[in-house]
């Protein structure tokens, strides 16, 4: 079957010499991996690797057939040609490390169209901003939303975060409660848009502590979520 969908590449794999196994989230299907054959060494074909960089927008044409798990790519085209996510090393190392977590929690085969919205808007915003540093803090608290675990606000004014349970407390519960600094960032970040450098205040070392955090929290609430082994990565670009 021959269809049309919007595209972001999440993950790529080299296969065998040449090839390409592409995986990406669609607008209309969700999670789809494409098979690229001589991709690497073709120069002359349509598919250009720069079409394939982590986090790219595309408009598709595939073949789909449910028999196989590998699809085939007919035709793309470039949806937003970014200017600096690929070219700005601060916006590059957030790149990596976002698009190594959605290849992590980015299974389903089936549309989401609420989800895929977010994730195109968000990524043209940071491309078409300033670096913003602490994109990403604020992009996974956003996308708990999305994945049924955003935290419960209702007692927004408590001295306690509840990691396990996803909420606001007055007092400490088990391991998983925080306070402190860490509270004060969560509470920061709750409720406002992309543009969080202007008033997030916080330092380097705060800024580790809390994506710690956040990464915990998606493992207390995504079975199999692994830490990004890009973190390191990321950590020693805005050390």
């Amino acid at each position: 079957m021959l269809v049309s969908t919007k595209a972001i590449v999440i993950s790529k794999l080299r296969y065998k010499d040449y090839d390409l196994i592409v995986k990406c989230y669609t607008q209309k299907f969700g999670v789809i991996s494409y098979l690229l054959k001589n991709v690497i060494k073709t120069k002359k074909g349509k598919f250009k690797l720069a079409y394939f960089q982590l986090l790219t927008l595309l408009e598709i044409q595939a073949d789909h057939k449910d028999s196989r798990s590998l699809q085939y790519l007919k035709d793309l085209k470039l949806q937003h040609n970014y200017s600096t996510l690929h070219t700005n090393i601060k916006k590059s190392a957030i790149v990596i490390f976002l698009s190594e977590i959605l290849t992590n929690i980015l299974k389903e085969e089936e549309q989401n169209l609420v989800l895929y919205n977010f994730l195109e808007t968000s990524l043209i915003w940071f491309d078409e901003n300033e670096t913003n540093t602490n994109f990403h803090l604020l992009f996974l608290i956003e996308l708990t939303k999305y994945l049924g675990f955003y935290p419960d606000n209702t007692l927004n004014n408590a001295k306690v975060f509840n990691l396990q349970e996803g909420r606001f407390q007055h007092t400490h519960t088990n391991k998983y409660c925080v306070s402190g600094e860490n509270l004060r960032v969560l509470k920061q970040l709750l409720g406002i848009n992309f543009d969080v450098d202007k008033i997030l205040d916080i330092n380097t070392n705060q800024k580790r502590e809390f994506l710690d955090m956040i990464l915990l929290y998606f493992k207390l609430h995504l079975d199999g979520f692994k830490t990004p082994k890009s973190l390191t990565v990321l950590n020693q670009v805005f050390s």
